[in-house]
């Protein structure tokens, strides 16, 4: 009799870590008021504890140590933002070469085949993309 309830007791506790609550998510709701409420704090405080103190040249905008002349808000070329996508896009790839190369062994001539592959597809875009003269200024 005691054997088949613990058994019953035992399937009941597992039953219940199984189940989630509105009651599990507690913690998680006071993490994020608290790091709402310290950022919320930090800009209130600066605010009012930093110095308040302006003048002409302080309040001027500065930018690499050139005076600004003109309209701040000219066009960008596109070709800008298309060299800033690609370094981005192939830094990220060559991150995937460190864990290949930390676990070459493990992997074997199937990780060496798939790298492989990884390489050739990389080369390819980056050679459609040399094609395209993505890369050469005006």
């Amino acid at each position: 009799m005691q054997c088949i309830f613990a058994i019953i007791l035992e399937k009941d506790f597992k039953l219940k870590i199984m189940q989630s609550t509105q009651h599990d998510y507690i913690p998680i709701l006071m993490q994020a008021i608290l790091a709402i409420g310290f950022v919320v704090a930090t800009i209130i405080g600066s605010s009012f504890l930093g110095p308040k103190r302006h003048s002409k040249n302080k309040d001027k905008n500065f930018e690499c140590g050139i005076e600004s002349v003109g309209n701040a808000r000219i066009p960008f070329s596109v070709k800008y933002f298309l060299v800033a996508i690609l370094f981005v896009l192939f830094d990220v790839e060559v991150i995937f070469l460190y864990p290949w190369a930390v676990n070459f062994k493990e992997l074997g001539i199937d990780g060496m085949i798939k790298m492989v592959i990884f390489m050739l597809l990389l080369l390819i875009g980056f050679f459609y993309i040399l094609k395209k003269k993505a890369l050469e200024w005006e």
